[in-house]
């Protein structure tokens, strides 16, 4: 399949279809709401397809990119157009496209403005795409970008009361991390000249190949790791930086809640396993120790808040906080430096620092899917009782038994029950974790009880105890709503009891980055 015409143009496809379908919406009649959406669901879907496509066409034995393509683009200062994917990437356009294909379906109760909103929508689909796919640093800062302008606008138009703050708020964290990133790209362009043609580029793997044979050594690698850390922590969002978030998914579209913090949180920890592990693997073993701290924190100062939040969408940002610090966690392990006292232990701790990327790669697709989920429930709650408050609820489960059942099952995917797909993750992450910290992966089981006890606690005070009369007549899920949450409860079960299909890949790809791509062993 790799040599064939489709599979040379499916990245492409997959990125600039939705490109098209945006731009062939702006061209529909605005007070006509339904082509809009048709035109939008049908174009998702079809994106969805060829994700699936991909999925079933990857190569799970295979170290190097697949589906790659590469073209010149501006010659002159060394921009290619270059795609490609590896067991990295491809799990996360997968994620990409059914979230978006969910969010895209679940939005046709949007009737206020639905032309632009459906727009936007394809175009930040565009952009998610193409960060995950792109391998020269021109095109990879070019989607990074374009994702970020939609998002603002899907926040600052449908966004909620104070819409107009949150999406200014996530606008300027974000701009600030890419201008820290932009000034590192271009310390890593000027430091690098073909030996041959005497020019630079922006080339991804070829920057990286470069790293080890001539790299950016003393202050200016510092700064640079440091720059690209900036960028991608505040996208995560990582503790300090991760203030912005509470209001942007409080402010938020349902759909645009579940596309923050099912995808594009994710950009931020695929930047730092691409580029940070990747490119300076010297200044992440040296840092390795503030990467953990800030994970740890993430995992109990998030569920901590969490548990005090009487906002329903407030509990599941925050614990979104929490949960990305396992991710987080297990990166600092794979950086982190080892000095073994024989060839068994460091065969030993290689294999722990694997075994901590696959969970923390691994914990990215359970946390989109499990998330999503979770605020796509938040949503259809506040469209029948238009509030989030957990104490206003009660006895909701005698009323409405399936978005009951839908929401414990979700939940307890959530705090990490064996048997769905967020224990996995978090269990490979920490399993691989203790062998680089002891203590901070003992401290972090503490996020993990506090997260059963909020969750609990939340499920008691909306579903169980006396029926709120407020809500006697409230409504159950319809069909639309139940197809949109069915894909993700099926997912949220097979990779809890089979996580092959995306552990396999992911494994061969993080095998290959920890023993090959960063040079440290």
């Amino acid at each position: 399949m790799q040599s064939s015409t489709f599979s040379q143009w499916l990245l492409t496809l997959i990125i600039f279809l939705p490109l098209f379908g945006a731009i062939a919406i702006l061209f529909l009649p605005k007070d006509k709401a339904n082509p809009v959406k048709w035109l939008a669901t049908i174009v998702s879907f079809v994106v969805l397809v060829l994700c699936v496509a991909l999925f079933t066409g990857f190569d799970s034995t295979a170290t190097g990119m697949q589906f790659d393509v590469s073209a010149p683009w501006i010659p002159s200062i060394g921009v290619s157009y270059h795609l490609g994917v590896d067991g990295l990437s491809m799990p996360l356009i997968a994620l990409t496209g059914l979230l978006t294909f969910i969010s895209v379906l679940y939005s046709w109760i949007i009737n206020e403005r639905p032309k632009e909103y459906f727009a936007f929508f394809l175009l930040l689909e565009t952009g998610m795409m193409g960060t995950f796919c792109a391998l020269d640093f021109f095109l990879f800062y070019t989607f990074w970008e374009i994702s970020l302008v939609p998002m603002y606008f899907l926040i600052g138009i449908w966004g909620g009361p104070r819409r107009e703050y949150a999406a200014i708020k996530f606008f300027l964290y974000t701009l600030v991390g890419s201008v820290a990133m932009l000034l590192a790209i271009l310390a890593l362009y000027f430091n690098y000249t073909d030996p041959v043609t005497g020019k630079h580029t922006f080339d991804i793997l070829t920057l990286i190949a470069a790293q080890h044979a001539k790299p950016l050594l003393g202050l200016a690698a510092t700064l640079s790791f440091w720059a690209f850390y900036l960028a991608f922590a505040i996208k995560v969002p990582a503790f300090p930086f991760h203030t912005w978030l509470p209001d942007a998914h409080v402010e938020a579209p349902t759909a645009g809640s579940v596309i923050l913090a099912g995808v594009l949180l994710k950009m931020g920890t695929y930047g730092l396993v691409r580029f940070n592990l990747a490119l300076f693997p010297l200044q992440s073993a040296e840092f390795a120790w503030v990467i953990a701290l800030v994970g740890i924190i993430a995992i109990i100062y998030g569920s901590m808040v969490a548990m005090a939040q009487s906002d329903l969408k407030k509990l599941v940002a925050y614990s979104s906080v929490g949960h990305m610090g396992f991710v987080m966690l297990g990166i600092a392990a794979a950086a982190a430096p080892i000095v073994p006292d024989s060839q068994a232990t460091r065969e030993i701790l290689i294999n722990a620092k694997v075994t901590a990327l696959n969970g923390a790669t691994l914990q990215m697709v359970n946390h989109g899917l499990i998330t999503g989920a979770l605020f796509l429930l938040v949503g259809v709650l506040y469209e029948r009782t238009h509030h989030r408050n957990i104490d206003g609820f009660g006895g909701l489960w005698k009323r409405v038994p399936v978005y009951g059942a839908m929401l414990v099952y979700i939940s307890l995917a959530s705090l990490g029950l064996p048997g769905l797909s967020g224990f996995v993750g978090e269990f490979l992450a920490l399993l691989g974790s203790f062998a680089i910290f002891k203590l901070g992966t003992a401290l972090s089981v503490i996020g993990i009880v506090v997260t059963a006890a909020y969750f609990l606690w939340m499920l008691q005070r909306i579903l169980l105890g006396p029926l709120n009369e407020r809500y006697k007549d409230l409504l159950d899920m319809n069909a639309v709503e139940k197809w949109c949450l069915a894909p993700l409860m099926l997912l949220i079960f097979i990779l809890g009891i089979y996580p092959a299909p995306v552990l396999d890949p992911v494994n061969t790809a993080m095998n290959h980055l920890v023993r090959d791509v960063m040079g440290l062993f």
